[in-house]
């Protein structure tokens, strides 16, 4: 799947160009109006891995209508620290406490130009009170995690890697080429 990539000006809407910066060592998106070169946007997400506080179970949901096992996730707003959107984005859609969280992995994830930000969560008690973004949840232990989260999805991926400490991204960034 090709990367996305920025046609048009942001700040002036003229068409951009393809131009070599030396001190990138390749050609970057340039506006000939503004005479600036324009470095590629993409969003910006957090997904965790939700335990709970002896952390022998992982939290996994369900939503969209959609029935397979995904961890919890949510965008950065613009201005946000991406630390402060997982405490937020737990809160928000299980309303759950974090008491402790730990960096994991980034992936860059072309399919919805996201770069994914994945952390490890600890929260404070077991019962979510989910928003009506979720469908469904359950605590599983670990291997019931491994069996239940949605096979070839970057979900998997993050979940695998924080398990095995090894992260493999291929079979998630294919699962929808054709």
């Amino acid at each position: 799947m090709a990367i996305p990539r920025m046609r048009h000006c942001m700040e002036c809407g003229t068409k951009l160009e393809m131009k070599y910066l030396k001190s990138e060592g390749k050609e970057i998106p340039y506006c000939p109006t503004c005479e600036d070169y324009r470095f590629p946007v993409f969003n910006t997400a957090v997904s965790m891995i939700v335990t709970n506080e002896t952390k022998d179970k992982i939290l996994l949901i369900k939503q969209y209508g959609r029935d397979i096992y995904i961890l919890v996730a949510g965008y950065v707003n613009q201005g946000e620290d991406a630390e402060d959107a997982v405490v937020r984005e737990v809160k928000e859609e299980m309303d759950l406490d974090v008491i402790s969280l730990h960096f994991n992995h980034s992936h860059y994830y072309a399919r919805s130009n996201t770069l994914m930000l994945n952390y490890t969560v600890v929260v404070k008690g077991q019962t979510p009170h989910p928003n009506g973004e979720i469908d469904q949840w359950n605590w599983f232990t670990v291997d019931q995690a491994r069996k239940n989260i949605h096979d070839k999805s970057l979900a998997q991926a993050f979940l695998y890697g924080y398990l095995d400490g090894v992260y493999d991204f291929d079979p998630c960034d294919h699962k929808y080429d054709k």
